[in-house]
């Protein structure tokens, strides 16, 4: 299989905190897979640690009103490069990413108030991977059967 994974995921310090969300199942029910890391916020520019930020209106905020859209869209751009050009976008089983996430978010992302409020929405990233027809996991969903 041939997955695309939030790097967090697999233990790299690329969180807005410097930290990771290291995913010990999912990394070694990975083995013999083909996986591409990523993680869009890193490739758009933000440094680590940085500001964490939430979509409000379809933009990407920090807390005191700083537009990051132009990292976010830049982030995802190159991202999809380093995809394209390890493998045929085509030939991409699934993407596993982080929850609530600003780029990776699948089914939930924060509603811009920084208050942990929750709604329902994907993140830019995720939005991006859709138009390309990529199905794309939630890591708060994972199971081994996907691996079946």
């Amino acid at each position: 299989m041939n997955i695309i994974v939030s790097a967090c995921l697999l233990g790299e310090n690329v969180k807005y905190n410097g930290g990771n969300n290291h995913h010990d199942q999912l990394i070694n029910i990975l083995k013999g897979h083909n996986i591409i890391p990523v993680c869009p916020e890193v490739a758009g520019g933000l440094p680590i640690p940085r500001a964490p930020v939430e979509i409000k209106d379809g933009h990407v905020l920090s807390r005191d009103g700083k537009n990051f859209d132009k990292n976010f869209a830049k982030g995802c751009r190159k991202t999809i490069q380093k995809i394209c050009s390890a493998i045929d976008i085509k030939e991409i089983d699934f993407a596993i990413l982080q929850s609530r996430s600003p780029s990776c978010g699948v089914n939930e992302i924060y509603d811009g108030s920084f208050s942990g409020k929750r709604i329902k929405g994907q993140g830019i990233f995720v939005q991006h991977l859709l138009e390309l027809g990529i199905h794309v996991l939630d890591i708060e969903d994972f199971t081994p059967e996907w691996f079946e």
